[in-house]
């Protein structure tokens, strides 16, 4: 390789450098045991793959296999920007010509986003945790829960956890963008993307929308109990794919919704369940064994089953001792409102039978000390049935105890 283009080769492993502080493989490794063994250019390896595959061979120096992985890929997706972006640096290089290099000017806003997306896949807070760690937030999956999504919206990546008898693991891993204004909603028109615990509300095929949408989309249920708790305005915030001009979007460059690429829209969509798979959109998220949420996951089972308990035995007070002073309900009742009506319910039962299945408790993302219980609740009594999807919100005080601040029967 000549003086010159040692030179330029060089400049453009500074400026992957700069821009993506790393180039860590992002393939789950239970998938990626098949794709680590394929050639980058096999179509069964991930588009992501392919892209960090060429990464590495272009801070290794060898353009001739890049060009190759590059090629494969670019022509898989033609509308994969930041795959193009990078085929044409190397082309250039290997051209012996004195071409500027468009990765070093981030005035252009284009290639700006374009060094924000190659950011966001490669730094290495993006790389999957180890095996065997899973997100602090999901304090326990109820087993009848297949599928659970968390975003980390700060590296904008979802990843899709799978629950079955060897316990939580990430199965997939996706780059997804957010909203312009980042995350933290608040109101209608904030452009930000909220931060929370929701459900998938259902799916709408591609035809049935705008082409912004792309391939479909799945509703989620903000604002929640807690959101409308806090006055947060909004609605219409969806997982949904893109335009089919293009692979993916910006980093942050919706209107307050998480996107992803048409083929992984399409891929994540048949394993949730309407109305039941959990979204989990956090701030951040912090990988941790599941041993270590177990004192306290442990200490909320006992406390939910100590409330059952005593709601099923008709001690009123001590049903009502597990409510928090600044709980309120979402038809505006205080504790005291609350309680008055309570104990008139209850004085006119003779006996109750409540029981409560499929309990999952969820760490609320963007709080503190605040946990979501979300549970199925048979209440039975002489004159009234009533079989409900429960979401309970506990608050842990001062003293150390956990007490209701919101429910919500849905």
């Amino acid at each position: 390789m000549t003086a010159p283009r040692l030179q330029r080769t060089g400049r453009l492993r500074r400026c992957l450098r700069a821009s993506a502080l790393g180039f860590a493989l992002l393939a789950a490794p239970a998938l990626a045991a098949a794709a680590s063994s394929a050639q980058p250019t096999d179509p069964a390896v991930h588009p992501e793959d392919q892209l960090q595959a060429a990464i590495r061979l272009i801070d290794a120096g060898d353009l001739g296999e890049a060009t190759r992985v590059l090629a494969s890929l670019t022509a898989r997706q033609p509308n994969f920007r930041l795959a193009q972006l990078l085929y044409s640096q190397v082309l250039s290089l290997r051209s012996g010509a004195k071409i500027g290099l468009p990765l070093a000017d981030e005035d252009d806003p284009r290639l700006a986003e374009l060094l924000d997306e190659l950011r966001a896949r490669t730094a290495p807070a993006a790389a999957l945790p180890a095996p065997g760690l899973v997100p602090d937030a999901l304090l326990h999956l109820a087993s009848e829960i297949r599928y659970a999504i968390v975003v980390d919206l700060s590296k904008t990546r979802l990843y899709l956890l799978e629950n079955d008898r060897r316990g939580l693991h990430v199965v997939r891993s996706y780059y997804a963008a957010i909203a312009r204004g980042g995350f933290g909603k608040q109101a209608a028109g904030d452009l930000r993307t909220p931060v929370g615990v929701y459900r998938i509300t259902g799916w709408t095929p591609g035809w049935q929308l705008p082409q912004m949408y792309g391939a479909g989309a799945l509703p989620v249920n903000y604002p929640n109990s807690w959101d409308r708790s806090q006055a947060k305005s909004g609605h219409g915030i969806w997982i949904h794919g893109v335009p089919a001009t293009t692979y993916v979007r910006a980093p942050r460059s919706s209107e307050g919704c998480v996107t992803l690429a048409n083929e992984d829209l399409l891929a994540l969509q048949p394993l949730v369940a309407e109305g039941g798979t959990p979204v989990v959109l956090a701030d951040r998220i912090n990988w941790q064994p599941p041993a270590a949420a177990a004192p306290e996951r442990e200490k909320l089972q006992r406390t939910i089953e100590a409330w059952r308990r005593a709601w099923s035995s008709l001690d009123t007070q001590a049903y009502l001792d597990f409510y928090a002073s600044d709980f309120r309900t979402d038809d505006g009742m205080n504790k005291a409102t609350f309680s008055e009506f309570k104990r008139r319910t209850n004085a006119g039962r003779k006996n109750i039978s409540v029981k409560l299945s499929e309990l999952s408790l969820f760490e609320y993302p963007g709080e503190t000390g605040l946990v979501v219980a979300q549970f199925t609740q048979d209440y039975r009594s002489a004159s009234f049935n009533m079989v409900s999807h429960k979401d309970q919100y506990w608050r842990l005080q001062m003293n150390g105890d956990w007490k209701i601040v919101r429910e919500e029967n849905h």
